[in-house]
C-alpha cells in the first residue's frame, strides 16, 4: 500500500537552518523540493545561494580515514564543524612537507628504477662504462636485436662488416649487447644494424666502473631511498595513529555537515534586507509529519505550514510503499513495471498472490516445489535478493498443486491426487467435445482475473477523477459490464443451464458496447465540454466501428491467452514423463537415478525460468494494462 504524504513549507531565520537541519530534519525522512519552484506565488523570494565551506575540506578528511588501518576507531567525542575542520587543516599542514619529500623521493626512485632496467642487460660487458661514453675515435651503440635477425646478422654479414659486436644477454625473443665501429664508418655501419632493426639504448652519463659494478650501485643507491621512503610512510602513519579516532569522527561529522549544507541548493530566502528567512519545501509521511511539528513546537525560531489543500501544491507527491513483510520482495516487480501514482492502487499484495498462485497452477510437483522453497529462502536469508524471495514464495503454491495433481519429482504413483491429473482428465463442453479439464479451469480462472482488474481500474479511475477510464473505457463499467454479461452466458450455456431473455442480452451485450464506443462524447457531456464530437459524426462513426472490433478482438485474444495455464501444467507432467522414461522407470521397474535426478534438476530450472517469464508477461500485459499506469515517483528522503 502507499504511504500517505504530507507537504511542510518550514521556515525561520537565514542563519539558523544548519541547526535546524542537524537538529531536526536529520531525524526524520523528508523529500525536499526546490523551494523555489514550489512557491511560484509567493513574492519576494530568490534561491538560497552561498558557497560550500567544507567542499575542499571534505575530501582531506576522506583521505586521510582511508590511510588509516582497518583496526581504527571512531571516538567517542563532540567537535563543533569549526574544530574538525581546524583538525584536517592542521594534520594537512604537518603532513604536506613530508607529502612533498615523499613525492621528491619517488621521483628519485622512478629515475634510478629506469637506469637500473637500462643497464641491467650488459652486466656482461667487463669494460668501464665510463671510459666506452668518452670514446672520441670509436663510435658505440647499446641496444637489442632480434634474435631471428642475429642469427642472419653473425652467418651472413658480421664477418665482412667494420664491427665488432659484444653480445651480453639474450632470451629467446632479443639479443642485447653493444658494437663499436670506426668513426669514419659509423654512418654506413648504423644504417646496416638500422636494417636488422636494431633497438639503441642512450646510456646516461652516470655509471661509474663496469656495468656489473654500476648495477650494484644502483641497487644499493634504490634500496636506501626505499628505505628513507618506508620511513616516511612510517612517520605519516604514526602522524595519523595518534589522531585516527578525531579524524574518523571529522570525517563522518563533515560529511554530515556538508550534505546538510548542500539544502540550500534546494531552499528559498527572501528578499528583505532586513529580515531573511529560509524557506524548505518538502514531503514527509503523515506520521512523521506529525512528530516534527510537535517537536518544533516550542522551538521559536522554526516555523512549519503542513497544507492539506491539494490545489496549492504544484506536482504530485511521491510514492512510498510499505507493505507485509511477506509481499515486499514482490514490489521489485512493481517497480520494474513503473511505481503507482500517489493517488492510485499499489498492485503489490494483488501481484503477489496471483503471480505465486498462478506459478503454482502451471508448475505443480511436490519435490521440485519444496526445492524452490527452501534454495529461495535460503538465498535470501544469505544473499537478501528479493527474486530469491519471490521464487522461495512460488514455490510453496509449487507444493500445493503438487498434492493437487498428485506429482512428486514426477513420480505420479506415489501419492494420490487430491484434485486431479492434468495430463489425462477430460471434460466434456457443449459444441466443443472433449477438452482437458485444467484448460477450462484456466478460462474461468482468468476470466474472473479480468474483471477483477476492471473493478481496480474503476476504483483508480474514480480516485484520480478520470471518469471516462472508469465509467465508459474498456475496463470501466461498460467493459465491466459486456464482460461479465458474456462470461455468465458462457458459463450458463456450458453448465446446461437457460440463458435470460433475448432482451436481456441485447441490453447487457449492446448497450455497453455503444457506451464504449461514445465514450468520448459522454464524458465531454458529463464534464460540459461545449464540444461533444471532434471531427464530424462520420468520422466518429467508422472510428468507433474500427474501435469496437479492436476491443473485442481483445476481449477474447486476452481471455484465450489465460490457455497458457492449462498448457503448461500439462506439459510439465508430460516432461517428467519423458524423463521417467529415460530413466526406465516407466514400468514400474528400477529407475535410473542419476537419470531421475538430472532430469527434475533440468526440468526445474529451464521450465521454472520459462513459467516464471510467463507468468509475468500475464500480470503486465494482461492485469498491469487494464488498471495500472505506474507513473509515480520514488520517495527519495535526503538523508539517503
Amino acid at each position: 500500500m502507499i504511504v500517505k504524504m504530507k507537504f511542510l513549507s518550514i521556515t525561520g531565520p537565514k542563519d539558523d537552518i544548519d541547526r535546524v537541519v542537524e537538529e531536526y530534519l536529520s531525524k526524520y525522512e523528508i523529500q525536499l523540493e526546490n523551494a523555489v519552484s514550489e512557491l511560484k506565488s509567493v513574492q519576494d523570494i530568490a534561491p538560497f545561494v552561498e558557497a560550500n565551506p567544507y567542499k575542499d575540506i571534505l575530501p582531506k578528511a576522506q583521505a586521510f580515514a582511508d590511510a588509516l588501518p582497518a583496526s581504527a576507531v571512531r571516538e567517542n567525542i563532540s567537535l563543533s564543524a569549526e574544530d574538525c575542520a581546524g583538525l584536517i587543516k592542521k594534520l594537512d599542514e604537518e603532513l604536506s612537507a613530508i607529502t612533498q619529500e615523499k613525492e621528491a623521493l619517488e621521483e628519485q626512485i622512478r629515475h634510478y628504477e629506469a637506469s637500473l632496467t637500462d643497464i641491467a642487460h650488459f652486466k656482461d660487458l667487463h669494460y668501464d662504462i665510463e671510459s666506452i661514453l668518452h670514446f672520441r675515435h670509436v663510435k658505440f651503440r647499446f641496444g637489442k636485436i632480434a634474435r631471428e635477425y642475429f642469427e642472419k646478422f653473425e652467418q651472413y654479414v658480421y664477418a665482412d662488416l667494420h664491427t665488432v659486436f659484444h653480445k651480453c644477454q639474450s632470451d629467446k625473443n632479443y639479443v642485447w649487447g653493444v658494437y663499436f665501429v670506426p668513426a669514419a664508418e659509423a654512418d654506413q655501419v648504423d644504417a646496416v644494424y638500422s636494417s636488422l632493426h636494431f633497438e639503441r639504448f642512450h646510456l646516461k652519463d652516470e655509471y661509474e666502473g663496469t656495468p656489473e659494478q654500476a648495477y650494484s650501485q644502483l641497487c644499493d643507491t634504490l634500496n636506501n631511498l626505499e628505505s628513507q621512503l618506508k620511513a616516511l610512510d612510517q612517520k605519516i602513519s604514526d602522524i595519523l595513529s595518534e589522531s585516527g579516532g578525531k579524524i574518523l569522527y571529522a570525517r563522518d561529522r563533515l560529511t554530515t555537515i556538508s550534505e546538510n549544507f548542500d539544502i540550500r541548493k534546494l531552499a528559498a530566502c527572501t528578499t528583505n534586507k532586513r529580515d531573511v528567512f529560509y524557506i524548505l519545501c518538502g514531503w514527509m509521511t503523515e506520521e512523521d509529519a506529525i512528530a516534527f511539528t510537535e517537536e518544533i513546537a516550542s522551538d521559536e525560531k522554526v516555523h512549519c505550514i503542513v497544507e492539506d489543500d491539494p490545489a496549492n501544491i504544484y506536482g504530485q507527491p511521491p510514492t512510498k510503499l510499505k507493505n507485509p513483510k511477506l509481499f515486499k520482495p514482490f514490489e521489485m516487480f512493481v517497480r520494474m513495471y513503473g511505481l503507482p501514482a500517489y493517488d492510485e492502487f499499489d498492485p503489490t499484495i494483488f501481484l503477489a498472490l496471483t503471480y505465486s498462485f498462478i506459478f503454482g497452477a502451471m508448475f505443480g510437483d511436490v519435490g521440485q516445489g519444496l526445492v524452490l522453497f527452501i534454495g529461495g529462502a535460503l538465498l535470501y536469508k544469505f544473499k537478501k535478493m528479493n527474486l530469491a524471495a519471490i521464487i522461495s514464495c512460488a514455490g510453496v503454491f509449487s507444493t500445493f498443486f503438487g498434492f493437487m495433481f498428485g506429482s512428486i519429482f514426477g513420480f505420479e504413483d506415489i501419492i494420490d491426487a487430491v484434485w486431479l491429473r492434468p495430463i489425462s482428465n477430460m471434460t466434456q463442453l457443449p459444441f466443443i467435445g472433449n477438452l482437458n479439464t485444467v484448460f477450462v479451469i484456466a478460462i474461468a480462472f482468468g476470466m474472473f482475473l479480468v474483471m477483477t482488474t476492471m473493478i481496480m481500474n474503476i476504483i483508480n479511475g474514480l480516485k484520480s477523477h478520470d471518469l471516462e477510464s472508469a465509467l465508459f473505457g474498456t475496463n470501466g463499467v461498460a467493459g465491466l459490464v459486456f464482460y461479465g454479461a458474456v462470461a455468465a452466458a458462457v458459463f450458463l450455456f456450458m453448465t446446461g443451464h437457460k440463458l435470460p431473455a433475448t432482451i436481456v442480452l441485447v441490453v447487457m451485450f449492446v448497450l455497453p458496447l455503444l457506451v464504449i464506443a461514445a465514450k468520448e462524447p459522454l464524458t465531454a457531456l458529463i464534464e460540459k465540454k461545449p464540444k461533444l464530437i471532434e471531427g464530424g459524426v462520420g468520422m466518429f462513426i467508422t472510428q468507433s466501428f474500427f474501435e469496437l472490433f479492436e476491443v473485442l478482438l481483445s476481449y477474447f485474444s486476452n481471455t484465450l491467452s489465460f490457455v497458457r495455464i492449462g498448457a503448461f501444467a500439462v506439459s510439465h507432467a508430460a516432461m517428467m514423463e519423458v524423463v521417467l522414461m529415460l530413466a526406465g522407470a516407466e514400468n514400474g521397474a528400477a529407475p535410473n537415478w542419476i537419470v531421475i535426478v538430472l532430469g527434475n534438476l533440468f526440468v526445474c530450472g529451464m521450465e521454472g525460468l520459462i513459467v516464471g517469464i510467463q507468468v509475468l508477461r500475464l500480470e503486465y500485459y494482461e492485469f498491469f494494462s487494464r488498471f495500472y499506469k505506474g507513473t509515480g515517483r520514488e520517495f527519495k528522503p535526503y538523508t539517503k
